[in-house]
């Protein structure tokens, strides 16, 4: 079997080096799942412009006082939500100078640039299917209507940061829909510098045990702690109203099971000369994505002033 080299070609993108970048591309992605990514039911592969998840309520158990008497069923609410795939893309020139550096090393900087891109972009899309309407149908015949989160499922901000008792409301919340470790749910919270420094500075929240004094000695939230295990995002939704100007920021916390990604068939990778553009190498990678919330029950939203 012949193996084609590349130093016959040092300066030139030849078409086994594009298919080397696709395939390093695919395998890192694999490997390197964006941080909100391994917090939600993965779906894997779509193919198709959209993917759906089925939902269902709960039933209870009634007793039985009379024999022989007639059947009365239990049926569960349930429905069908669409999550609708979308494409995305990232376009980066590569200087002159930097061509050897790309070709002598397909999994370097360009490939991390490209696949950081990718997995911020997952991150966005896992948040907004968290906090956004979800279209929803209850039978086979009808019309997917939008869902939003409830406002049962919202702590307001209260004119106050991040605090011990919005936390805790959050937990309790789960815990009163049935959704938390007791029903073997994985719970998670997204967080940014904003609450990073709130809770840091509260000594009801670091004060309390070991885990506490260990992230104050890091300056860091990580781990398992207060009931979630806790996720760096910085796009929280922002609100700005008021005079002077109060900023308004929403954190989600949700269950594992909460909301599903899906990701398109294949990644399309292509490196090459951009002849509008003096020549210019040309990186693109573009890829589908999608998700959806699959119960609005095992999500909280929290506003803080931050």
């Amino acid at each position: 079997m012949c193996i084609m080299a590349f130093d016959a070609n040092k300066n030139m993108i030849t078409a086994a080096f594009v298919q080397q970048f696709h395939d390093s591309f695919e395998i890192a992605s694999q490997q390197k799942d964006s941080r909100l990514q391994a917090a939600v039911t993965d779906r894997g592969h779509i193919t198709g412009a959209s993917f759906t998840i089925n939902d269902m309520g709960t039933i209870e158990m009634t007793q039985i006082t009379t024999r022989f008497g007639d059947t009365v069923w239990d049926v569960p609410e349930a429905g069908t939500r669409n999550a609708l795939m979308a494409d995305y893309g990232v376009f980066v020139p590569v200087e002159k100078r930097d061509l050897r550096k790309l070709i002598a090393d397909p999994q370097g900087p360009y490939l991390q640039l490209t696949l950081a891109a990718a997995n911020r972009k997952k991150d966005d899309i896992i948040y907004r299917a968290l906090l956004d309407t979800v279209l929803r149908k209850t039978s086979d015949t009808g019309a997917y209507a939008p869902v939003a989160l409830p406002t049962t499922q919202k702590i307001v901000a209260g004119k106050t940061g991040m605090t011990k008792a919005k936390l805790i409301a959050a937990k309790a919340m789960f815990r009163r829909n049935e959704c938390d470790e007791q029903n073997g749910e994985e719970l998670y919270i997204t967080y940014n510098a904003d609450m990073l420094t709130q809770i840091l500075s509260d000594t009801t929240l670091t004060s309390a045990d070991f885990m506490a004094v260990k992230m104050l000695q890091e300056g860091a939230v990580s781990g398992n702690w207060l009931g979630f295990k806790w996720l760096a995002y910085e796009k929280l939704d922002e609100a700005k109203a008021g005079e002077p100007t109060v900023t308004t920021k929403t954190a989600a916390a949700w269950c594992k099971s909460a909301v599903h990604l899906g990701t398109g068939a294949q990644y399309n990778v292509d490196i090459g000369p951009r002849r509008d553009k003096n020549n210019t190498i040309q990186i693109s990678v573009d890829a589908s994505y999608g998700a959806g919330r699959a119960n609005e029950k095992k999500v909280v939203a929290i506003e803080f002033v931050a």
